[in-house]
């Protein structure tokens, strides 16, 4: 989740083709995205225990040790996972025309198909269940990256056109099914729809508990995600309800006037702090509200919940991102949705 990034931010990295006679133009990273492939078609965030680096060279080790690895059930879509492979496949494989290519986005996009519940929602992990790895994840974009790739292989944007048309027709059913979860999942307090939870528990869609302080709360960072969205489908009313609810939220939770800033303070075990500052004219949202009175929640690594986050230790008040301008995203949004002509 937020703090175990991965380092690949693929879209930034160069394509390295090389083609010798009679053989099929290759791409180094491409090379490396399949090596990790697990045989059931997702990713892993690690190679063995350590971060994923697709833009370098393996070892010879390592290149046995991903052989080793092919059957571990630790693919997942978290911090961009096995959404970032796939895209970087389909975009290897129109500039090589390398089938092998193709065939690995394709096994990732089944694998993606496979991995989603009958509610419409998609476990964090799959097939590994264990702990919160199989709660329904909006958590770090990763329920919405996979709809976007759906989205894409439905619109036939991005270098998706490459695919074969039953391709379409399952993504255009998997967004049907995770659109119907998101809407199912908007959480309704003292009667009103508000926004989102990160994570939720599978069986009764209820906010559920990820790491000890990601405690189940109202989540900004994936409701923003979420409602930009939203605001690209195709009109429906329950979307509109949805989209003005939660757009009606953040305009009631913005706090005014505050930034939350990284000093340097040497008497802390960091060496730093982040704190809530006044800045005239800004505007911000606390990372979770609570379920109950929705004000901000802080929680460090014993899972207590605090009302300000001076409350949690150092090391979690610098190491999470506590405060950000996610409803700026929202109302921007939401002023050029207003314009659409549906």
């Amino acid at each position: 989740m937020l703090k175990h990034c991965r380092w690949i931010p693929l879209i930034f990295l160069p394509c390295f083709f090389c083609f010798a006679q009679g053989q099929e133009k290759t791409d180094a990273i491409a090379e490396n995205i399949l090596r990790l492939q697990r045989n059931y078609g997702g990713w892993s965030k690690f190679l063995d225990k350590r971060k994923v680096n697709y833009n370098r060279v393996f070892s010879p080790s390592e290149i046995t040790l991903a052989k080793a690895q092919k059957g571990l059930q630790d693919a997942t879509i978290d911090n961009n996972a096995t959404s970032s492979e796939i895209r970087y496949l389909i975009n290897a494989y129109r500039k090589s025309g390398n089938q092998r290519y193709l065939k690995g986005a394709e096994k990732g996009i089944d694998y993606l198909l496979q991995a989603q519940y009958p509610n419409g929602g998609w476990p964090q992990y799959y097939p590994d269940t264990h702990l919160y790895r199989s709660q329904i994840t909006y958590n770090d974009r990763a329920m919405i990256n996979v709809l976007r790739i759906m989205q894409d292989i439905v619109a036939n944007k991005n270098g998706f056109d490459v695919l074969e048309a039953v391709y379409k027709e399952k993504a255009q059913r998997a967004i049907t099914s995770g659109i119907a979860c998101i809407l199912k999942t908007q959480v309704t307090i003292d009667g009103e729809k508000t926004i989102w939870a990160a994570q939720y528990d599978k069986e009764n869609l209820l906010p559920a508990k990820a790491r000890a302080y990601e405690l189940p709360s109202l989540a900004t960072a994936e409701s923003s995600d979420i409602l930009l969205f939203l605001m690209e489908q195709p009109y429906s009313s329950a979307l509109v309800e949805a989209i003005e609810a939660g757009v009606k939220w953040f305009a009631a939770h913005k706090i005014e006037n505050k930034e939350a800033v990284l000093i340097e303070n040497s008497i802390q075990s960091s060496g730093k702090d982040r704190v809530l500052v006044d800045k005239q004219g800004a505007t911000c949202w606390a990372r979770f509200y609570d379920l109950k009175k929705q004000e901000p929640l802080f929680a460090g690594r014993d899972g207590i919940p605090h009302r300000s986050l001076s409350a949690i230790e150092n090391e979690r008040r610098v190491g999470y991102a506590w405060y950000g301008n996610w409803g700026d995203k929202v109302n921007k949004a939401y002023k050029k949705w207003k314009l659409r002509d549906f």
